[in-house]
């Protein structure tokens, strides 16, 4: 009776082996979750989390495969890739879209950091002396000194981190922005889409809650 006991016990050690949930797995589904914020901008970098996803997923499913007696989740790692996979082409595919769609007809599209003077003492750009006068499409964030609620003139910013962490902004970091036709925009974190026609002040402007003269205007409105 005790030998097929122990038979029986040896036979079910057997038949349902216990077998580990793949680490490569689990990660590779953990960096799809976190890349989904990639599809919301400005956290495009995001997306290359997927990249890395694909590969945990292959590793794992390589694991698996040659030690299927040790580990499970082949399902699982062949969704994480799939996932990872879909949401990296069509991320890509998405935001570049709209960055090849999103500039006004007539405009000039302006990154921030090319009005964004680098020395001391600080100065406009050559690049502001070129589109002074000029349609230009801009984004960048409203600092939170411009005040809050529906605003009509504000302060706008390049990053978050001049935005909201980074003190008081250089004189090339800001462009005053006044909109135009009645409109008006909400205060807040959002990075913010907006055509008009630039201005160099000739001479800098001091504006309330900043210590520094602003060099940079724009009148026009907001996209999107």
């Amino acid at each position: 009776m005790a030998t097929d006991l122990q038979m029986s016990s040896s036979a079910d050690e057997v038949d349902f082996p216990y077998r580990a949930l793949s680490r490569s797995a689990i990660t590779s589904t953990l960096l799809f979750v976190v890349a989904l914020l990639g599809l919301i901008p400005p956290f495009e970098v995001l997306l290359a989390l997927a990249v890395l996803g694909v590969v945990f997923a292959l590793l794992s499913i390589r694991s698996i495969r040659r030690y299927p007696d040790e580990f499970s989740g082949l399902g699982l790692a062949k969704f994480a890739m799939a996932a990872n996979a879909l949401l990296l082409i069509g991320g890509i595919g998405m935001h570049t879209y709209v960055y090849l769609t999103e500039v006004p007809p007539g405009h000039i599209r302006v990154p921030f950091y090319k009005l964004k003077f680098d020395a001391d003492p600080d100065r406009p750009t050559e690049t502001a002396f070129e589109i002074d006068g000029k349609d230009v499409f801009i984004k960048g964030y409203i600092h939170p000194s411009s005040g809050g609620g529906m605003l009509r003139q504000f302060v706008l910013v390049g990053d978050l981190g001049t935005c909201c962490f980074g003190g008081q902004p250089k004189s090339s970091e800001m462009v005053e922005v006044t909109l135009t036709g009645g409109q008006t925009i909400e205060g807040g974190m959002t990075r913010r889409k907006l055509a008009g026609k630039f201005s160099l002040n000739r001479v800098p402007k001091k504006q309330a809650d900043f210590d520094n003269a602003v060099f940079y205007r724009l009148k026009g409105t907001k996209v999107n």
